[in-house]
């Protein structure tokens, strides 16, 4: 109970950091945003580590591998500020829940997984929920939606790699070492679009590296209880605290199609995440 617990408040928790990125988004660059998220949150992140967690802290065991998940996690936060610069942050994150199905395509190729007809059933019903949600022809294609689903699939990417950091590397190492390599490669391009933050701005900037920093702490606490697997079907619930934030400050709401779009989407990704579940518990 108390890793679900932890868990669900990680994921009540970040959509604030998404509805300041937005908030921001009208006078600075979504670069320069996607940057101080990753400084401040390294800044916030390591004393909390070495003040508490010095003992448990050990260099990686495949330095590579945390590299790649640096980076694609860096990308995925490019794609998904951006999108939410433009389109709602509801319908950003509907189109970027594509990520399980992203892994699940993925595993044959980078896990060496066996995927049954009935995982490749779910994913290609999964994209039939992402064009519901664009509808391609009807409504004008952007690319603040083609960069939400770029979101998920750095995701699925992201999250394949960290299930091979998970067996050598340490959470609160992985999580220390994801935030530095953001932050290196962030600081060397983002003076292309710096605008100088008012002092209020700034605020806002920590404050959001604040909730970043919070709720993947509470991330990793809740993987001290419970497996991955288990905690996995939670990550939906981060849907309804978006949807809340995102009409109350913004006045966006998900349209009918868009509804229809995410419950296919959550659907099959739930039913990807149990048939997973199932085969290795098997």
């Amino acid at each position: 109970m108390k890793a679900i617990i932890l868990n669900i408040s990680a994921w009540i928790m970040l959509p604030f950091m998404d509805a300041i990125a937005k908030y921001l988004s009208s006078s600075l660059p979504f670069f320069q945003i996607t940057w101080a998220r990753y400084f401040f949150t390294v800044f916030l992140v390591f004393p909390f580590m070495f003040l508490f967690f010095k003992n448990q802290i050990k260099w990686s065991e495949n330095p590579k591998l945390q590299l790649y998940r640096g980076l694609t996690l860096f990308f995925a936060n490019i794609c998904f500020f951006y999108s939410i610069s433009i389109i709602s942050m509801a319908k950003a994150l509907t189109l970027a829940f594509v990520a399980p199905l992203i892994t699940t395509v993925l595993s044959p190729i980078m896990l060496d997984e066996k995927v049954g007809f009935r995982r490749w059933l779910a994913v290609i019903i999964g994209f039939l929920g992402v064009l519901i949600v664009i509808r391609p022809g009807y409504i004008e294609f952007n690319l603040a939606s083609l960069a939400a689903v770029g979101t998920g699939c750095f995701y699925g990417v992201y999250l394949i790699i960290t299930r091979k950091l998970h067996s050598t590397d340490s959470p609160l190492l992985t999580l220390l070492l994801t935030g530095i390599v953001g932050t290196i490669i962030g600081s060397v391009f983002v003076p292309v679009v710096w605008v100088d933050p008012t002092l209020i701005e700034w605020f806002w900037l920590i404050l959001m590296g604040l909730f970043a920093c919070m709720g993947h702490i509470l991330l990793i606490y809740s993987l001290k209880y419970a497996h991955a697997s288990k905690l996995a079907p939670f990550g939906y619930i981060e849907i309804f605290p978006n949807i809340i934030l995102g009409y109350y400050f913004f006045n966006d709401f998900l349209d009918l199609w868009s509804f229809i779009g995410l419950i296919v989407i959550i659907t099959s990704g739930l039913y990807v995440i149990r048939r997973e579940y199932l085969i290795k518990k098997q």
